[in-house]
């Protein structure tokens, strides 16, 4: 998948630059820093805007990929990166369909966005994940429920690269005041929980091809 995800994606709309909005991000930037846990601005494309030093511990140890780096475009991160299963559990389960549920609902919205577009055309060239965006996401909706595809008060599993949490859990939560709204950005927070004791399944080797391997199928 990684390589036939690569391509040059289309530049992100800029981030509007009156002195005031400027003066706003800065601000809003020095604040995301004094939150402990993992957080990040994106606007509608799940390009993202703001990080703070949490979330860049978070992802410190992905390799580079030139098109879906966390920090760059958090929808691709999560769907082409050969790394994302490092650090999201459950990878396919818990992060990769509910995104693509998202996504989908995103494209009616904006279809001609031509970053969206980008997406589409990348999540075209993988069968497996071609086949679980045309069949199996009505089916797994269906099956899990509206519930499991919200972002916002979902607890999903993560594997930190600090000891001190391991694997675990968070509990996103998104949550954009108004300034931002105005702007098209939406701010997620990943509440880091305590560690289980029962271990939550390793993360999976790290693979070349595609991310997802089984696609739950309507039934005929």
């Amino acid at each position: 998948m990684a390589h036939q995800a690569g391509g040059q994606r289309p530049a992100p709309r800029p981030a509007p630059a009156t002195p005031e909005v400027q003066a706003y991000l800065e601000d809003y930037t020095a604040f995301l820093e004094t939150v402990p846990f993992p957080s990040l601005v994106v606007d509608h494309r799940w390009d993202v805007v703001l990080t703070n030093g949490a979330f860049r511990t978070l992802f410190r140890g992905v390799g580079p990929h030139p098109t879906a780096m966390p920090a760059d475009n958090f929808l691709r991160f999560v769907l082409f990166h050969p790394d994302a299963s490092a650090v999201l559990g459950e990878h396919e389960s818990s992060w990769c369909l509910p995104m693509l549920a998202h996504f989908a609902a995103t494209l009616e919205r904006h279809g001609r966005d031509p970053v969206l577009q980008a997406v589409r055309r990348d999540i075209a060239q993988d069968p497996i994940m071609e086949a679980a965006y045309r069949q199996g996401l009505p089916h797994w909706i269906r099956a899990v429920g509206a519930e499991a595809v919200e972002h916002d008060g979902a607890v999903r599993p993560l594997h930190h690269p600090d000891p001190r949490w391991g694997t675990t859990e968070c509990r996103i939560v998104v949550e954009t005041p108004k300034s931002l709204a105005e702007l098209g950005f939406t701010r997620w927070t990943l509440v880091l929980r305590e560690p289980r004791r029962t271990p939550l399944r390793p993360a999976r080797p790290r693979r070349a091809a595609t991310h997802l391997r089984v696609v739950p199928t309507p039934p005929r």
